[in-house]
């Protein structure tokens, strides 16, 4: 299930929908990222993020099927905010439930690792340096470059 959304989310709850009844579930992993009141030394009074419609949700699609395609997954959640927000606020939600522990912990971490570099998503941050585009890290291309087949 993915939803790309501006309104904030509540992770228990999201985790009780996603699973409902399923008692062959075994292992249960998440991801909440949240925004950091610091960038490269300096302070973050907003972040912006910016998505196309439809693109944004296709592309989210085609990074949960990949991770259903790698593992035995019960359930998989991604969630991605979008508009202003602000240190503490929550971005990302990414739940990943299986029979086996192990298989919704890598589902999870390759979920992050992949939207961290193939979700359509744009950041500004505003701050004590001003306004600025964030730009794509290396160290994450390198983490993407480790679930290749």
């Amino acid at each position: 299930m993915i939803r790309v959304q501006k309104e904030d989310f509540d992770i228990s709850s999201e985790i009780d929908a996603l699973v409902g009844e399923d008692r062959g579930i075994g292992g249960i992993c998440s991801f909440m990222g949240t925004v950091r009141d610091m960038a490269d030394g300096a302070s973050i009074d907003s972040m912006t993020l910016e998505h196309y419609t439809g693109m944004t949700e296709k592309a989210l699609s085609g990074i949960e099927e990949e991770a259903n395609n790698r593992w035995n997954l019960s359930a998989t959640l991604i969630i991605h905010r979008y508009g202003e927000l602000y240190p503490g606020d929550r971005i990302v939600l990414v739940v990943t439930a299986s029979p086996h522990r192990e298989e919704a912990f890598m589902a999870c971490q390759f979920l992050m690792d992949w939207l961290k570099t193939k979700a359509p998503f744009w950041k500004r941050e505003e701050g004590e340096a001003g306004s600025k585009w964030v730009d794509a890290r290396a160290a994450d291309d390198l983490a993407t470059d480790r679930w290749r087949q």
